[in-house]
């Protein structure tokens, strides 16, 4: 016990002395590098788009390695990185590590930076309207009016994630076909319903042609305008099949 009590103690020394290595002197100037590590660690465009992967829910890395198109060694740099800034926790199974969005304000932070560079970087503007805006000009349907709508039976709500992000978590009574199976489920749909599809966040490519292809078949689709973060987010009800 008291071997432990020292080894506190030494810890507690060790900890203060390099604190003093590296402060400046000043609490301001202090803080703000404190502050300057999470906007490093959101420096990365891998990192970002690790961070919206998390946000719908926990994945190992080799998981995350695949559906990021990284190799394993490369992802789990990313993560560390997150993991230091305290964006992400981790937790070891067997050999496997598993990681996850550290609390909500970090997929609030991840929308406020998306927000910010949607209204002041004109590249950004450009890339929604030449890769995105072609697909599907339409207003979205934001998160309260879908919501109205499911309660009246109005709408088939139509999640074309991963099965496995859907099983983490997914609106109420949406029904879950992959992107890639949409064609062989279009039978599924309710062809008197308006289909309302979502995926990841308010950029995710997935709604985008999922809608596209409906109104190719003469259905009538919308997005949902934000994603199954934000709308967990918002507080709004959800469902886990896990």
């Amino acid at each position: 016990m008291v071997s432990g009590v020292n080894y506190s103690i030494d810890y507690l020394n060790i900890s203060l002395i390099e604190y003093k290595s590296m402060s400046s002197g000043n609490f301001k100037q202090d803080l703000f590098t404190q502050f300057a590590r999470v906007g490093k660690a959101l420096s990365n465009g891998n990192r970002l788009e690790l961070i919206e992967f998390l946000a719908q829910g926990e994945r190992s890395v080799e998981e995350l390695s695949k559906v990021a198109g990284l190799t394993v060694a490369n992802t789990s740099q990313h993560l560390q990185q997150l993991r230091q800034a305290g964006l992400v926790n981790s937790r070891k199974d067997g050999l496997k590590v598993y990681y996850s969005i550290s609390g909500g304000d970090v997929v609030a932070l991840f929308g406020s930076l998306r927000a910010v560079a949607e209204r002041h970087i004109a590249d950004v503007e450009q890339l929604v309207n030449t890769y995105l805006t072609v697909k599907d000009d339409l207003e979205p349907v934001p998160a309260g009016e879908l919501l109205e709508r499911v309660r009246n039976d109005l709408v088939t709500v139509l999640d074309v994630r991963p099965p496995e992000e859907y099983a983490a978590g997914h609106l109420p009574g949406s029904i879950n076909i992959p992107l890639k199976d949409l064609e062989a489920h279009l039978d599924d749909l309710n062809p008197e319903h308006e289909i309302i599809a979502y995926c990841r966040g308010p950029h995710c490519i997935l709604a985008f042609d999922a809608v596209a292809r409906l109104r190719d078949r003469g259905m009538n689709a919308h997005r949902l305008e934000d994603g199954y973060p934000e709308w967990e987010l918002a507080g709004l009800p959800i469902e886990k099949a896990l």
